[in-house]
């Protein structure tokens, strides 16, 4: 392989961890978590953004899992925000509410 080369997956491993060993990247915030709700690039689509969470990629992954399920819809995890389908920031807000987070209802 090429001094210069980096590689990024491998068929035999797996995805190739380059940063710090054992570290997961999380995201550095104010400490208060925003609900909003956007349709703006998603084709008309209505959608509820979580953000502000610092937690790893593996804990937002579950707490997304639960969202869902308290919801009733699909959703997804990108660049450390939340994403739920539909507009339901009342559960949400609750919801994050009751496990003990500042959470600031952001946006119309």
């Amino acid at each position: 392989m090429a001094k210069d080369s980096r590689l990024v997956y491998s068929t035999e491993t797996g995805r190739i961890r380059t940063g710090p060993a054992g570290k997961e990247a999380t995201v550095a915030g104010d400490g208060v978590v925003r609900v909003r709700r956007e349709k703006k690039g998603r084709g008309g689509k209505t959608v509820t953004t979580i953000s502000g969470i610092h937690a790893s990629a593996a804990e937002l992954t579950s707490l997304c899992k639960q969202l869902k399920r308290l919801c009733g819809v699909g959703g997804a995890v990108k660049d450390f925000v939340i994403e739920i389908q539909g507009d339901h920031r009342e559960r949400v807000v609750t919801f994050l509410e009751q496990r003990g987070h500042a959470v600031l209802r952001a946006g119309g």
